[in-house]
């Protein structure tokens, strides 16, 4: 499917005067430039208060968010990690029980891919730069009794060495991320928030900003549960064997330039 005409602006609304200099007192524009996805801005926005998604366009992200959900139900979990864009759209349009994509919810869809987050605070580089973007199978190794997957050579090494230093204790708890699937996450993380574009972006990657897709996975120990995605795991015997290894390094430490909260089970790769 060839990308089409997407919204060229990101509009949201009732903010502070943080984006005045991007539109009006109630509602401000993001300009895309498919050509300059990289660009990198020289004076980055004072930002003063949180950012929201507008009003009108949150149900649109409600039903965004449930036809994803039965996606992901009807390919089943694992397989969602590394489904792609368009095949996403067709199982929409053909799955038992789920109504096609609507052309406002893939508006939506493409604004939320192709916006820059920078505007509500988020300073990650992009990953990705195509919404159809595809994961190869040949590419990733699906992990044993975890439902992810990782890429082949020096991811799967890196995890493979941990487990034999650090010990079974330690568990895959999110690999391979698509850019379906890194999408639904960050819709479910904006629901969560009540629109909260700021905060959601503080925990969570922007789905075309997730170094998930390329190679960085989240590991945590063997019954901690929820804990291994809060600073909790950083107290973990885990961890204080796991920073003892000098070939592991961390994507998001504290204070960390891209906005981002700090991520003790997040393994950089790349």
């Amino acid at each position: 499917m060839e990308r089409r005409k997407f919204l060229k602006y990101l509009q949201v609304g009732s903010i502070s005067t943080a984006a005045l200099h991007f539109a009006n007192n109630d509602l401000f524009a993001y300009p895309i430039n498919r050509h300059n996805l990289d660009a990198k801005i020289e004076k980055k926005p004072l930002i003063t208060s949180d950012i929201y998604l507008p009003s009108s366009q949150y149900e649109i992200l409600k039903s965004v968010k449930n036809k994803l959900k039965l996606i992901q139900r009807h390919v089943g979990y694992g397989n969602f990690n590394i489904i792609g864009f368009d095949k996403a759209v067709s199982i929409a349009r053909w799955g038992r029980g789920i109504k096609r994509f609507t052309k406002e919810e893939l508006s939506f869809m493409e604004s939320i891919y192709y916006y820059d987050p920078s505007i509500h605070g988020f300073f990650g580089q992009r990953t990705s730069h195509s919404l159809t973007e595809l994961i190869s199978k040949k590419e990733v190794v699906k992990i044993p009794r975890t439902g992810h997957y990782l890429f082949k050579g020096k991811t799967v090494e890196t995890y493979t060495h941990m487990k034999k230093d650090i010990g079974n204790t330690i568990v895959l708890t999110s690999g391979v991320r698509s850019i379906v699937k890194q999408m639904k996450l960050y819709i479910d993380k904006i629901d969560k928030t009540k629109g909260n574009l700021s905060k959601a972006s503080k925990s969570l990657a922007p789905p075309a900003f997730s170094y998930h897709t390329i190679g960085d996975f989240d590991i945590g120990k063997k019954g901690f549960g929820y804990s291994n995605f809060t600073s909790r795991f950083a107290l973990t015997n885990e961890f204080l064997r796991m920073r003892k290894l000098k070939y592991i390094d961390m994507r998001y430490t504290i204070n960390n330039k891209d906005g981002v909260r700090y991520e003790p089970w997040h393994i950089k790769t790349i």
